[in-house]
């Protein structure tokens, strides 16, 4: 079977943010801005971890696309992943989510760095409200 031009466009997107965020991340981190912060209600796509191996992952979530479009999901970068394991917390696929963040340039997109995350009832803290790491 012959992949169709759609899931190659798909594959060609995600290995370009892969390589951007995963670049990008290694030299210095965005800046969190309270001018840019955004209130957004979506559904967990899948947690990422950037790098996907190696001694401090950046956790981040993929959201799933509002329609078929590629560009309709949104990527939200929480905190390290060891924030995320000492905190116990998981995010599971279709999961519904409110993200409080600020919506920065990431290499040729955007990305939001989550401030607060509300899921089912639970508010969890990532950033403090001048926009300083929690962790």
């Amino acid at each position: 079977m012959i992949p169709s031009v759609s899931a190659h466009r798909r594959l060609l997107q995600l290995s370009a943010f892969a390589l951007v965020t995963t670049s990008a991340f290694s030299q210095a981190p965005p800046k969190y801005d309270r001018a840019t912060e955004t209130t957004l209600k979506t559904t967990v796509g899948e947690l990422r971890l950037v790098p996907p191996s190696g001694p401090k992952p950046i956790a981040y979530l993929v959201t799933k696309a509002g329609s078929d479009k590629d560009n309709d999901s949104v990527q939200i970068f929480l905190c390290p992943k060891s924030f995320l394991d000492e905190m116990g917390i998981a995010f599971k696929s279709d999961e519904a989510i409110q993200v409080i963040g600020s919506k920065v340039k990431q290499g040729a997109g955007d990305v939001i760095l989550a401030r607060e995350v509300v899921k089912g009832g639970e508010t969890l803290t990532f950033r403090f409200p001048d926009g300083k790491p929690a962790w």
